[in-house]
């Protein structure tokens, strides 16, 4: 009866947004495999086995390869949220992380993986996104960028909740 319920299967992912200002670079993403024709965050995707352990180095390369950007392009760079989600027999956890571009970096920036936007806080909210990186963002926009708080995240089927998450 268990079985039926919980492969163990788990698929990490990371994604990163990028801040400048008021504005948050996204990504139009198109030909992914499980992310495909939606707004997600400025880069991200899948752990490779050597990442398992540091969600940080997975962003990192994701930037790297996805942008042309490397960790000295940014700063401030924060996990902010952690999420889970059961989809399709497995369980998903991202990772998201937020930082800023720095003042002198080109922000004309272009993705091997779609076409990236800048956009204000204040108009994503009705763009077409991932499940719950859309509860991610609109808890940023609404809560998250004014802490200093890590958040986990359950998606119950209904919506997804938020809780801090202290270290103690």
């Amino acid at each position: 009866m268990w079985g039926l319920f919980m492969e163990g299967k788990l698929r990490n992912m990371t994604s990163i947004y990028l801040l400048k200002g008021e504005k948050v670079l996204l990504l139009y993403r198109q030909g992914g495999r499980v992310v495909n024709d939606v707004w997600t965050g400025s880069a991200g995707g899948h752990f490779e086995d050597y990442e398992l352990n540091d969600a940080k180095a997975c962003v990192i390369r994701e930037l790297n390869e996805e942008l042309g950007l490397c960790e000295s392009d940014i700063e401030n760079l924060t996990l902010k949220y952690i999420t889970l989600r059961r989809a399709k027999g497995e369980i998903r956890q991202n990772y998201y992380f937020f930082a800023n571009i720095k003042d002198d970096v080109d922000d004309n920036l272009v993705s091997n993986e779609g076409k990236v936007n800048w956009f204000s806080l204040k108009e994503i909210h009705d763009l077409e996104m991932p499940y719950t990186a859309k509860y991610v963002i609109d808890h940023f926009c609404s809560i998250g960028q004014f802490t200093n708080e890590m958040y986990t995240g359950v998606a119950n089927g209904i919506e997804v909740v938020f809780v801090g998450l202290p270290e103690f």
